[in-house]
């Protein structure tokens, strides 16, 4: 159910032949012109002109157009070139390949550390400084995300937080309390998804807790005390710790009708149609991100009854991953100045407020409520907040919102890693093998030596 980007291993293994295109420095912060002007700090001083190619971005949202209009109207001496659609890792190194890369890119920040191992984008001091870029406005976690080896390599954009969502009526159904979906207590929480599940005739008619895996599987081994990265960047799959969080939360599917069931039953609901799992009262409860809430909004006429809880820990800590993605500038570049010019206008406070005022009237147009703007830049939050947060009609969705601001200031990102992409493949491998019947321990012990290897490569050619 989670919408997400990443490179596929075979594309990474590319990057090796695309790291020499463009010549010139990279991650050692020299190259002057031979990298696009990345490296130089004079080449990012001054308004920037000409025309500015982008990769990755979509923009057809409101809130997306706002912000494009504000940098237009900032810097109207550049002419700004979109190919429409999400980051697509072949497509973006076929363009680096060919010498002809554009000039920013908008991709998933878990794919930064990859990338910028492999040099195939540029580390942006001599953007921060050129253009003055205040980096003390972006969340720390989402900073995290985009820094190897003490560079930073890409400017923050959305904070994807995640907590549980829940259907009221399901609850109600069962005589269960809003309280009875926690992640404090693993087994009570079994014993909560066994009441709500239900099936006739042995096909699944109602998920009690659905663990959302394989996405989800970093949430459950954090909540359990396990980083599926160390700090370092290597590999740490199969801690103790995330094997046990991994064997439980597969077991949760295990119980409920078995994966190939359990997922069939799961994608017969698209999370955007009025048939999705909360209003169809197909699922009672899941982790799910704070963009969601925006989307669920239109069904409340339909029957929607939405409750939240926070995910927590085993000591009732709310914790949550962190996703989002990130601006990033492509080694070889023509026009890095107009790159981060819009990477910093884009990501200000300024900029997002602009957002946030053109949200504010689609909302009114649609006699709808506002449900909040998640960036990865605090102050623009907390003003956003202040300025538009009230009057939640709905009495769930405000627990929902006020449960995704309350985690924000505590969510975790995965560390960077130059093997980040490979990582990311061998513990989503590890998951899907779980729940088709492999142990969890020897998934992960396999998912750990291919992940490792990929770290060890990475970092002799790094």
């Amino acid at each position: 159910m989670r919408l997400r980007n990443f490179v596929a291993v075979g594309a990474v293994a590319l990057l090796a032949g695309c790291a020499g295109v463009g010549g010139g420095g990279t991650s050692g912060g020299g190259g002057g012109a031979a990298s696009g002007g990345a490296s130089g700090g004079g080449e990012f001083s001054g308004s920037p002109t000409g025309t500015l190619r982008i990769m990755g971005f979509g923009g057809e949202d409101e809130v997306a157009q706002a912000r494009v209009a504000a940098f237009k109207a900032a810097y109207p001496k550049v002419d700004v070139s979109q190919t429409k659609g999400s980051f697509d890792a072949q497509q973006f190194l076929t363009a680096l390949a060919s010498g002809n890369p554009p000039d920013v890119v908008y991709m998933d920040r878990n794919l930064v550390g990859t990338y910028a191992a492999q040099q195939a984008i540029v580390p942006l001091e001599s953007c921060v400084t050129g253009q003055q870029v205040d980096t003390s406005q972006y969340r720390e976690a989402a900073l995290k995300t985009v820094t190897l080896g003490g560079k930073l390599y890409g400017i923050p954009e959305f904070y994807v937080v995640v907590v549980n969502l829940i259907d009221g009526k399901a609850l109600a159904d069962a005589g269960l309390q809003t309280s009875d979906i926690q992640t404090k207590d693993w087994q009570a929480l079994k014993q909560t998804s066994d009441k709500l599940h239900q099936a006739k005739g042995g096909k699944i008619s109602a998920i009690g807790f659905d663990p959302k895996l394989p996405e989800d599987f970093p949430l459950w081994a954090m909540a359990n005390g396990a980083d599926l990265i160390k700090e370092d960047g290597s590999p740490n799959l199969n801690d103790p710790k995330a094997v046990e969080a991994l064997d439980f939360a597969a077991g949760l599917v295990k119980e409920q009708g078995g994966w190939a069931s359990f997922k069939a039953f799961r994608d017969a609901h698209d999370i955007f149609s009025e048939n999705n799992p909360l209003s169809a009262h197909a699922v009672a409860a899941f982790p799910m991100e704070n963009w969601y809430v925006n989307v669920l909004r239109d069904f409340i006429p339909k029957g929607l009854k939405l409750q939240s809880t926070s995910f927590t820990d085993h000591d009732g800590k709310p914790v949550s991953t962190v996703g989002g993605n990130a601006w990033v500038i492509p080694k070889g570049a023509k026009n890095p100045l107009a790159a981060c010019a819009w990477a910093k206008t884009m990501t200000s406070k300024e900029t997002w407020l602009k957002a946030a005022d053109a949200r504010i009237a689609k909302v009114k147009a649609d006699k709808s409520f506002f449900t909040g703007l998640f960036t990865a830049n605090k102050p623009a939050d907390e003003e956003i907040k202040a300025k538009y947060l009230k009057d939640v009609p709905d009495p769930g969705f405000e627990q929902a919102i006020n449960n995704y601001y309350a985690t924000l200031d505590v969510a975790k990102a995965l560390n960077a890693s130059p093997a980040g992409s490979e990582i990311d493949a061998a513990w989503r491998s590890a998951a899907e093998k779980v729940l088709t019947g492999m142990p969890a321990q020897s998934a992960l012990d396999q998912a750990q030596k291919e992940a490792q290897a990929a770290y060890d490569k990475a970092r002799k050619n790094g």
